[in-house]
């Protein structure tokens, strides 16, 4: 399992946008803030199926790069 930070956007009709900053494109939005959070994490687990397919492509090496912040 992993945790994404999300940013929850109110809009003027009382629904929510929903981004995800580590995920350039991920989007998603709902009626409320619930909703909207649901649906930002099936758009985050149909990202991430996307980009895992993209790597798998054209038999290109994969490899694991461990990143320390500061």
């Amino acid at each position: 399992m992993m945790t994404y930070l999300v940013k929850l956007i109110p809009e003027a009709d009382g629904s929510f946008s929903v981004l995800v900053p580590g995920l350039p494109g991920c989007v998603s939005q709902g009626a409320t803030r619930d909703e909207a959070l649901e649906n930002i994490g099936e758009a985050i687990s149909l990202y991430l199926d996307v980009v895992k397919e993209i790597a798998n492509e054209g038999g290109a090496e994969t490899a694991r790069v461990e990143v320390t912040l500061a």
